[in-house]
């Protein structure tokens, strides 16, 4: 599988801010607003206890044709058959992921430094996150890596897959970020904080498009 090159936001349904009674309903509004993709992130909770959940979110995502992400679980991601699987700097090696989940499953990988993401393009990753950008409540204790490196990345990395750049992004700097070089973002607890998820997400996507 690969993205779309129209893909700009990346959405994620964080449950560390979504109770699982609200998922599905959140997932599917971030959709709508014009989400690219959907990537389930639940850390700390047990993989096993997922695979509902997972399973309701793959199929919500394949109705509205946009990839479902899991975070970190390769099993959970086998089991509910999700397309996508996201990998963080030490989760294992993509190609072992590939051995286990097939060759056409899509997967990204975290990257916070130059170096990082030219390796996971030479790794084979299908799309990568840079960032954190700015300190974040979702990333708690990292500082911020900056902006200084984001055209270099897109010149370097972006030109071959998809880079998203990760971290503290809010309306109040994502111009700041797109000056920067950045194409594409991804928008965590501002987005799944707002009192309309929908609509917030609706304002974004706007803004990103070229």
């Amino acid at each position: 599988m690969t993205l779309s090159p129209e893909a700009r936001l990346y959405g994620i349904l964080d449950l560390g801010y979504v109770e699982e009674r609200d998922a599905l309903s959140v997932a599917e509004s971030l959709i709508l607003g014009g989400a690219s993709l959907l990537q389930l992130r639940a850390k700390g909770h047990d993989p096993a206890e997922l695979l509902d959940l997972a399973n309701d979110l793959n199929v919500l995502c394949s109705k509205h044709h946009v990839p479902f992400v899991v975070n970190d679980h390769l099993q959970l991601a086998k089991e509910c058959g999700a397309p996508g699987l996201h990998l963080g700097q030490d989760d294992g090696s993509i190609s072992e992921a590939r051995a286990i989940l097939g060759q056409h499953i899509l997967i990204g990988r975290s990257t916070h430094s130059v170096e990082q993401a030219q390796a996971a393009l030479a790794e084979g990753a299908d799309y990568i996150g840079f960032g954190p950008l700015f300190p974040t409540p979702t990333k708690k204790g990292r500082p911020g890596i900056g902006l200084e490196n984001i055209a270099l990345v897109e010149s370097s990395v972006g030109c071959a897959i998809p880079v998203f750049c990760i971290g503290g992004i809010k309306p109040a700097n994502l111009a700041e970020v797109q000056e920067a070089g950045a194409m594409r973002v991804v928008i965590v607890s501002h987005l799944l904080q707002a009192s309309d998820i929908f609509a917030e997400t609706q304002l974004i996507t706007t803004q990103l498009k070229i």
